[in-house]
């Protein structure tokens, strides 16, 4: 079951992006941005960048050619890190991204397969076959950098593109009180995920009956 889920969420994972890319480019580009300011556009969403790290785990586990490229995502710690990252992204537009827009079409399917469909095969695979015990509480600290590093990037490149990723981080429209609101909120939401997944990990490690000091690389 471990397998199928992986080589389901690396499918999906893949065509959800590169169909993403291909309608997302060419709509960029016609609305007036260069190519090159089209593809900045597309990487500049957390969801992008958050499936695929998804899809590099996968990829780094399913075949030794996989883990030669993407070593660094083969590791329990970086897999439990990705699967609260993609559970952030779900959360985050379930609960308030998918009612500010209707999505038609191949934009619909796009959402559907990198909002949902890739988020819930992640973190089903990480409870049944990636998580293991190998977590510590100081690993949170190193998580942090991805989210924190992503709002610094999204508010220092707003004002020289004109334009921010996600409605809930432009300044201009809802002032810096606001942006700092949410910009909390879902920091805290990130960190009790966080929180939950080396709670779960460890139960997880417990019921396999796999040390908590285990090092080893965790390729399955």
């Amino acid at each position: 079951m471990g397998r199928f889920l992986q080589i389901a969420g690396l499918v999906v994972g893949l065509v959800g992006l590169v169909l993403q890319a291909a309608i997302t480019i060419p709509a960029s580009m016609a609305a007036g941005r260069s190519l090159l300011g089209s593809i900045v556009f597309l990487f500049s969403f957390f969801t992008i960048l958050t499936n695929i790290a998804a899809v590099m785990v996968h990829a780094s586990l399913l075949s030794p050619a996989g883990y030669a490229w993407f070593p660094a995502f083969a590791g329990p710690r970086m897999r439990t890190g990705v699967a609260v990252a993609i559970t952030l992204v779900f959360i985050v537009y379930a609960t308030v991204l998918a009612k500010l827009w209707q999505p038609q079409g191949l934009f619909l399917l796009c959402d559907v397969l990198l909002h949902y469909v890739a988020p819930a095969l992640f973190v089903l695979w990480w409870l049944i076959a990636g998580a293991d015990g190998a977590t510590r509480w100081r690993d949170i600290s190193w998580w942090m950098i991805y989210p924190l590093a992503y709002l610094a990037y999204a508010l220092i490149r707003a004002p020289f593109a004109g334009e921010v990723p996600y409605p809930f981080l432009d300044t201009a429209k809802n002032g810096a009180a606001s942006v700092a609101v949410s910009a909390l909120a879902i920091t805290g939401l990130f960190i009790a995920l966080s929180v939950l997944a080396v709670f779960v990990d460890h139960g997880i490690g417990r019921l396999r009956g796999k040390p908590a000091t285990r090092t080893e690389s965790g390729r399955r």
